[in-house]
């Protein structure tokens, strides 16, 4: 019987969960830490999310589980609960990072042409304010909203290539020959480390393509199309995220990214363009990150769900309404607007990264642990491991050089969600029920 996803439809869905709005949030960022570079670093992060996703094309053609990352590592070590309650904890989490990252990049695209622009607490509210919209969106109904996620990700991306042409035509603030000149004084200029720190911190802007896996079931020949659709759409973002970096370098003023980090390219294209240019800019960021908020409450809220049904997390959050997960997508929003509330967009962004990057490590130490099942290269399996561990230590060590007090809060969350992983592993394993 032929299923009702193609390597087409596939290949929408990963670029749809990478494309969420972290080139409209990663550009300013990384601008303001490694100039002329960005664009650069920017597909090094590519790299590390290929490495990443090796792991998980092995485990999800030998799986084969719509789980995904929980089932991957719950049923690479079936008698550990510890194993099960961490993955689950800090999967879940990640999702809930990237959610407020979506919500705040909305938030700061929305008002930046307004005169609440620079305005933090606007932001913030406004943010909390989209979450609780999707949210409700989420509660009341699912139906048809599958319908236009292919049309919502095709319109985005031709958003964002018709932008990057309008940039490479628009009066360049600066020619190839500048470009080059720069690029040279920024790498004399520039400590190396910093470009793998915001290649790693970039890693989050990548988050999604596992989304893939999910739709093993309704899929046509997943041993070909997993990978397939994996690789494909992370080398078509990876080239999308370097092409709108590089001619927003040259078209726009260095100074004029860094200062308006949170809205750096609306801001950019209405220096560059007129108001058509940053009108533009903000219906990209606005249709990239509503259909990333909307299909990731979708998804993770369904995966809390189903964690919480293995006791993993509080039982509550299992039940549903028909097939509603309630009380999972309102504790997704609750948490999502606490963490957009105390944090700003650098912290919001880094946690997240952190997070995947840890999430992604243990999905390779779970398949280099079943390599000779899942027939994957020892010396793959030992770089991925090598290379997501540095990105995490990287990020780690550039907060605790420039943001300790950041790095002490991401550190207490942390602690917080190991505490609540360990202790629901502890009664997990005391219940009769396992």
């Amino acid at each position: 019987m032929c299923k009702s996803l193609g390597l087409k439809e596939l290949i929408a869905i990963a670029i749809g969960g990478m494309v969420g709005g972290g080139i409209f949030t990663i550009l300013g960022i990384s601008v303001s830490m490694i100039g002329s570079l960005a664009p650069f670093a920017i597909v090094l992060g590519g790299l590390i999310a290929f490495f990443a996703a090796y792991a998980y094309v092995k485990l999800g053609v030998y799986y084969k589980d719509e789980g995904a990352t929980y089932a991957f590592f719950q049923r690479t070590y079936p008698n550990s609960h510890l194993a099960a309650s961490f993955i689950g904890w800090y999967t879940i989490f990640g999702y809930i990072s990237t959610l407020a990252l979506y919500a705040y990049t909305f938030s700061s695209y929305t008002i930046s042409g307004t005169e609440f622009a620079h305005n933090e607490l606007m932001r913030k509210c406004f943010a909390i304010i989209i979450i609780w919209i999707f949210a409700f969106i989420n509660l009341w109904s699912v139906k048809g909203m599958g319908k236009l996620e292919d049309a919502m990700v095709y319109a985005k991306l031709a958003i964002l290539f018709v932008i990057s042409m309008m940039l490479i035509y628009a009066d360049n603030n600066m020619d190839l020959k500048t470009f080059y000149k720069t690029v040279g004084n920024d790498l004399e200029r520039i400590n190396h480390i910093d470009i793998l720190i915001v290649a790693s911190i970039t890693f989050v802007a990548y988050e999604g393509f596992q989304l893939v896996i999910n739709g093993v079931k309704e899929m046509d020949s997943p041993e070909k199309n997993i990978p397939r659709a994996i690789y494909i759409s992370l080398l078509l973002v990876a080239t999308i995220y370097f092409i709108i970096s590089l001619s927003s370098i040259i078209a726009i003023p260095v100074d004029d990214l860094i200062q308006n980090k949170e809205y750096a390219l609306a801001f950019g294209a209405e220096k560059v363009m007129g108001a058509f240019g940053r009108d533009l800019v903000i219906i990209g960021a606005i249709l990239a990150t509503s259909s990333a908020i909307s299909s990731t409450m979708f998804g993770s809220s369904r995966q809390m769900a189903r964690i919480a049904d293995d006791r993993y997390l509080p039982n509550i959050l299992c039940k549903r309404k028909g097939t509603i997960p309630t009380y999972a997508i309102l504790a997704m929003a609750i948490t999502a607007s606490v963490l957009i509330l105390v944090g700003g967009l650098r912290l919001i962004l880094e946690f997240g990264s952190i997070t995947f990057l840890f999430v992604s490590l243990l999905m390779a130490i779970a398949n280099f642990k079943i390599r000779h099942l899942t027939n994957s290269s020892t010396l793959m399996g030992i770089t991925t491991i090598i290379g997501l561990v540095i990105g995490a230590v990287l990020i780690v060590w550039y907060e605790y050089q420039t943001r300790p007090e950041q790095m002490i809060f991401i550190l207490a969350i942390y602690i917080i969600l190991s505490l609540c992983a360990w202790g629901y592993a502890y009664v997990a394993s005391k219940s009769k029920l396992f």
